[in-house]
């Protein structure tokens, strides 16, 4: 029998390190701001990346996913932006449908766009800045 615990151990060990817990600072603005009643945050999760974090928080906060998170490439662009020229400059890249904000709203880690990172994918450390962003938009 000793020798099934040992040969357990680094089993469980490997599976402590997949389901490391992650604490990142939160900083809202605009909408999402007002709908949590905050603008900063801690929030400890399990995993880390954005999409675990952006899972964890949405469970707990279901209200976010549907005010940030784009369910069409519709939703994700507004026709009130600039015309794409034929060739870009550098290397634009987006998120897949289902992983885009809404037009207007953003996530950033440590000021960065999620997208001109890693998207959903972005690994995230220990004290790491996420920041939704969905400013308030006024028409004259």
């Amino acid at each position: 029998m000793p020798a099934t615990s040992e040969a357990a151990a680094p089993e469980t060990e490997s599976a402590a390190e997949s389901t490391a817990e992650t604490t990142v600072t939160v900083r809202c603005t605009g909408h999402v701001r007002t709908e949590l009643g905050k603008y900063e945050f801690e929030y400890s999760f399990e995993g880390d990346t954005l999409r675990e974090f952006l899972d964890e928080l949405f469970a707990e906060y279901p209200e976010l996913q549907e005010m940030l998170i784009a369910e069409s490439e519709a939703e994700a662009t507004h026709s009130g932006w600039a015309p794409t020229p034929e060739e870009l400059p550098g290397t634009w890249t987006k998120n897949p449908v289902g992983e885009q904000t809404i037009a207007y709203a953003r996530i950033l880690v440590n000021g960065h766009f999620n997208e001109n990172e890693r998207g959903f994918d972005t690994e995230l450390e220990d004290g790491d800045r996420v920041a939704l962003v969905y400013p308030f938009m006024f028409c004259c």
